[in-house]
């Protein structure tokens, strides 16, 4: 089998299963990592690091299949450096408290290297590529400068943070011991989140050609369908702790997706956007 046809097997599985990807696991997943938070499921199931990373790499595979055919040898070395520099400084992280400010993993995330769960890019880079999808179809043909391109798109990265590590927090995935005026979240962790995302939009914008991701993302209903997972996920983790403006951001996200009408056909009937405006 060669590539397109592999990577044309993917899209229909990713079609084929939208509806389960995308609000069946964030579901089941607030309902798992909230009753393990709560104590209501057996040390076999609570917390259980496989089916943590099993469930994100479910929810990523509508985006991980959008941007698998725009993946060639500038893109694999530019994703490859992100790897590398995501462990980099998170190792300088847990170790130094640099720059995020010091923290601990309270939660067995999986395998990890150096005291690095390896699956951290799985976390990450995701969350700044659907920042990066998202924000070039609401600034539309504004996209086309650079600077308000990235610092809207570094803005958005923040805003996800806002969402994701109060609820977190919450969960006791990771521990300040210090407390932070944010939900238990030091400003220090969203300086430290400055510099990680510039570097993540800086090296995602040189990967990857923007009229070819706006281009893909008109050939297929799901690319953002894994932001949609965020928004369920961690708007109900948040909710049910009471984390209300973080609820509100997810909720913003989520006012972004509708406006993109990026959550279509089947499940929203709603008209595929035309983005040829866009290029």
């Amino acid at each position: 089998m060669d590539r397109r046809a592999l990577e044309a097997r993917i899209d229909r599985l990713v079609v084929d299963n939208r509806f389960t990807i995308s609000v069946f696991f964030p579901l089941n997943g607030a309902v798992l990592l909230v009753a393990s938070a709560e104590g209501l499921l057996p040390p076999p199931l609570s917390f259980n690091p496989l089916l943590i990373l099993l469930g994100t790499l479910v929810m990523r595979s509508p985006l991980v299949a959008g941007v698998l055919p725009l993946v060639n040898r500038r893109a694999a070395l530019a994703v490859g450096a992100l790897v590398a520099y995501s462990y980099g400084i998170e190792y300088l992280g847990v170790h130094t408290g640099v720059p995020y400010g010091e923290f601990f993993y309270g939660v067995d995330l999986g395998p990890t290297l150096a005291g690095v769960p390896l699956g951290l890019p799985v976390f990450f880079i995701p969350l700044v590529m659907n920042a990066y999808l998202l924000v070039a179809l609401l600034l539309g043909e504004r996209a086309r400068s650079r600077p308000l391109r990235l610092v809207s798109v570094i803005a958005a990265v923040l805003a996800m943070d806002l969402v994701l590590d109060p609820g977190a927090v919450a969960l006791g995935f990771w521990v300040y011991p210090d407390g932070g005026l944010y939900y238990g979240v030091p400003l220090s962790n969203y300086v430290g989140w400055v510099l990680s995302a510039t570097v993540a939009v800086v090296a995602l914008d040189v990967a990857f050609s923007r009229r070819a991701l706006l281009r893909r993302l008109s050939e297929t209903e799901f690319m953002l369908d894994d932001l949609v997972s965020f928004v369920i996920l961690w708007g109900a983790i948040n909710a049910w702790f009471g984390n209300w403006v973080p609820v509100l951001v997810a909720c913003g996200f989520g006012v972004g997706l509708v406006r993109t009408e990026r959550f279509d056909s089947r499940l929203l009937r709603v008209p595929r956007p035309q983005l040829s405006r866009f290029w």
